[in-house]
């Protein structure tokens, strides 16, 4: 791997532990369901993902998600 994607790589995972805590602040421990989720939220800018976490519900994240 490049240097380059490397340091894309570590970023992707600190955005990821980013969304994991935030999750479980908000939500308790993250079920099969929820860690479903992580992966599209980390398509998001960082911004939109922490806004939907932040104003969504459990059960509004899975919809808007899992219901695809």
């Amino acid at each position: 791997a490049t240097k380059r994607e490397g340091l894309q790589q570590g970023l992707q995972q600190g955005q990821r532990q980013i969304i994991e805590n935030l999750m479980q602040v908000r939500f308790g421990e993250l079920d099969e369901s929820l860690i479903k989720v992580i992966d599209d939220l980390l398509k998001l800018s960082p911004m939109e993902s922490s806004r939907l976490l932040l104003e969504s519900s459990r059960e509004d994240l899975i919809r808007r998600f899992l219901s695809e």
